[in-house]
């Protein structure tokens, strides 16, 4: 039995979905524990797209199990469409392949709107969140006026809860000068979404349980990335859920010590979408020749990602911060051509220079990043599947990172499809 953990190390987009995918094959069950449909995995497989953003990857393999988990937020609206989207790619998708926790948090209209009015009124000053609702859905679960999805069981006690929610935003609305927004507009229509929903509804914690009394393999698969973490990324241009690899258990109702291995997936440059500090961004002609190699659109909005060179400094506080045991290294094969690669190796804060990420909004402003130049090199490296085919130049590369993160590589893609991997270890089999 292994249960293996995966997190992004960077901002999110690092290619966690094919990672997931791959490891998918030694998994019986596939376990999302955080973030809600605003985190988008894009699958190649055979040549077919697959763009998933709440479903976990594990579904797009037959004789999978996969479980979305109570520390996720679920737009009930949004699941049935990817559902319908992947049962018209011929997925089949049915209670025995799909679980999803009964104590999980609903994402409802009302709270979709909240997270735009919010988005415009910030102006210049925008978090840069995806306008999915999945923040002020997160506020309503600590503020303990939530709606979970075990409350589709009963619909008089559905509709109390419901009627709360937007009494309670109703006021903002109105004291913003919007439209207040009447609940019962949608009851009705969510209430046939959760007819639709409770066939897939069991108690995640017994059936993660279960699971590993059996002796299974377990994969959780986290969203978003390290510096999003709503305590220890780049707060406020954060997410409202915690995705270091410590929320893996927590979100899904399974102890830490029986955790086996947390790999963490690292793109092989860094991006961000929105808005927020990025010290190794490339405003110029490399960062825009990164973005169009690296196909650099966000899968769920569609924006472009700002685009930089790889920052070891952001990437081994991920791997302190989820005790990474070690790195998928992605999308190596975007660096193709580059005559020169830098790689952030350290900051310079006016005379002081430093090896982590500070915590202050300010002091992040100020930050200057320090630059190691290495040799690029010239063909494609696209579907090489063996370490030893790289170019010297490529193997040199890796073997740096490695140094300067402090953590193994034992994964590298190199191109969108399942199989173009390098597999140096492969998780289940070393944990």
């Amino acid at each position: 039995m292994s249960n293996v953990i995966v997190v992004g190390t960077q901002w999110g987009d690092e290619g966690k979905g094919k990672i997931v995918d791959l490891l998918s094959d030694r998994a019986d069950l596939v376990v999302r524990f955080q973030g809600g449909h605003n985190a988008g995995h894009t699958l190649v497989i055979d040549g077919n797209v697959f763009k998933l953003s709440l479903l976990p990857s594990g579904i797009v393999r037959e004789n999978k199990v996969v479980l979305i988990g109570n520390g996720v937020v679920v737009d009930p609206y949004h699941l049935i469409k990817e559902i319908k989207q992947l049962e018209d790619k011929n997925i089949k998708i049915s209670p025995k392949n799909l679980i999803i926790s009964d104590s999980a948090f609903l994402i409802l209209p009302i709270h979709q709107l909240i997270d735009e009015i919010r988005e415009k009124n910030h102006g210049s000053q925008k978090i840069g969140t995806t306008g999915r609702g999945i923040g002020p859905a997160y506020e309503d679960k600590v503020g303990r006026r939530g709606v979970r999805i075990c409350d589709f069981f009963d619909k008089e006690d559905f509709e109390t809860k419901i009627k709360k929610i937007y009494d309670f935003h109703n006021v903002w609305l109105h004291a913003l000068g919007e439209k207040k927004q009447n609940y019962k507009n949608i009851i009705n229509e969510l209430w046939e979404l959760g007819n639709i929903i409770t066939k897939y509804t069991k108690p995640s914690w017994l059936v993660i349980n279960n699971f590993k009394n059996s002796g299974s393999n377990i994969l959780f698969e986290g969203a978003q990335g390290t510096f999003l973490d709503i305590d220890h990324g780049t707060y406020p241009f954060v997410t409202s859920s915690n995705t270091v690899a410590s929320q893996a258990g927590i979100g899904s109702g399974l102890g830490p010590t029986a955790m086996s291995y947390t790999l963490g997936i690292t793109k092989a440059y860094t991006t961000r979408v929105g808005s927020g500090p990025f010290p190794s961004e490339d405003n110029g002609s490399h960062g825009k020749t990164l973005g169009i190699n690296g196909h650099e659109f966000g899968t769920v909005t569609g924006r472009q990602r700002r685009c930089g060179w790889f920052d070891a400094v952001l990437v081994k506080q991920a791997v302190i911060l989820s005790n990474i045991n070690g790195i998928a290294f992605t999308k190596l094969d975007v660096l193709d051509g580059f005559k020169e690669i830098k790689i952030c190796i350290g900051y310079e804060i006016g005379s002081k220079k430093i090896d982590y990420l500070p915590s202050s909004t300010i002091e992040q402003k100020k930050i200057k990043p320090i630059y190691e130049t290495m040799k690029g090199w010239q063909g494609s490296i696209v579907g090489i599947r063996n370490i030893k085919d790289l170019p010297v130049e490529a193997q040199l590369y890796v073997q740096r990172i490695e140094e300067l993160i402090c953590c193994k590589v034992v994964l590298v893609s190199t191109s969108p499809e399942r199989y173009d991997t390098i597999v140096i270890k492969n998780p289940f089999l070393i944990s």
